[in-house]
């Protein structure tokens, strides 16, 4: 491919990526999701499905269908289904965290409230369920393998996320296995589910996987980043809300790991404590991560699994374009604003 081509052919994807896919799935979402009676069951739906974001994981089904040859238009109800879920997952988890702000708007629980939260999180389970059950034979079967797997695991990295809560010494590895689960399970099931409806051997299907796995544990430690150092107007979050919630983060693991007697102290006694003003709490555990090195050690992660990704994305059989794709993808993906 000449100079010039290749400059062109860069610009085509990093608009498919940012723009085409998003829309396309962006459309197809409004067709399929409708205010219905009874509306108070309803419109909380329509609402967090409105609220914005990426749209990481249903582009990445589309993605996974196109990579191996298959017409995005196939994939689209995995898209929605994968969607309708991990939305699902989030209007749960912001009652469970008592959070605020969801992408920088009220969270269902505090528009509504906590029981139509509830509900409403319910149904959108079970439509999540009903999109999938368009697909047919061995493609069903295998979809739905993969989606119950899935959800499970995200079930028990929630689990894991909120029994370190209550436990002060959290382990590398068993924070990073939480969020391998509540997190970056979802992000390669959205690639693999793509492969799936493309019927591409299993061999290549789990490459994918492994490759999402790797790419969505790198977002959520940069999400962890962001938490803290991020801006609340474009992260969409409470900015310091792990710190209010007393998250046993990597941030907190390596700080506490690396911490003098002074800080170790003091990161502990803010981390047993809920205060009605945080600010300080935020500000004093910032103190403590930049002391300890934490952030970069953080940074340093991140970079460690996202190169892992695109080590696992150069062994799977595909064309180089579409590869390249996924590459830019991830890229681009990874550069969110501090």
């Amino acid at each position: 491919m000449k100079a010039i081509e290749f400059l062109l052919f860069l610009q085509k994807i990093k608009t498919l990526d940012t723009t085409t896919y998003k829309d396309i799935f962006l459309e197809y979402l409004r067709k399929k999701i409708r205010v219905t009676e009874p509306k108070n069951l309803y419109e909380p739906i329509e609402y967090i499905l409105e609220l914005g974001g990426k749209r990481l994981r249903p582009v990445l089904v589309l993605m996974g269908a196109e990579a191996f040859g298959t017409a995005y238009s196939k994939a689209l109800d995995a898209a929605l289904a994968v969607e309708v879920f991990h939305n699902f997952t989030l209007l749960h988890d912001d009652i469970m965290d008592e959070a605020p702000l969801r992408r920088n708007k009220a969270t269902v629980h505090e528009k509504w409230d906590e029981n139509t939260a509830i509900l409403s999180g319910d149904a959108m389970l079970i439509l999540a369920y009903q999109i999938l059950s368009t697909y047919e034979g061995a493609v069903y079967k295998k979809l739905m393998q993969l989606f119950n797997k899935t959800a499970l695991e995200v079930c028990e990295g929630q689990q894991y996320d909120m029994d370190f809560e209550n436990k002060e010494v959290v382990k590398v590895e068993e924070y990073i296995h939480m969020i391998q689960l509540k997190t970056s399970v979802l992000v390669a099931a959205a690639l693999k589910m793509g492969a799936i409806i493309a019927d591409v051997e299993e061999v290549e299907a789990q490459k994918i996987y492994d490759f999402g796995l790797n790419l969505g544990i790198a977002f959520q430690l940069q999400d962890d980043y962001l938490d803290v150092y991020g801006d609340a107007e474009t992260f969409g979050k409470q900015v310091g809300g792990d710190i209010i919630e007393n998250k046993k983060t990597y941030l907190y693991i390596q700080a506490l790991k690396n911490a003098s007697e002074k800080d170790k102290s003091d990161l502990l006694a803010l981390y047993s404590q809920s205060l009605e003003d945080n600010e300080d709490k935020i500000n004093r555990v910032k103190e403590i991560f930049q002391a300890t090195n934490a952030d970069e050690l953080t940074k340093k992660e991140i970079e460690l699994y996202t190169e892992r990704a695109f080590s696992v994305l150069d062994t799977i059989q595909m064309e180089n374009s579409k590869s390249l794709e996924l590459r830019l993808f991830g890229e681009n993906l990874m550069i969110r604003k501090v």
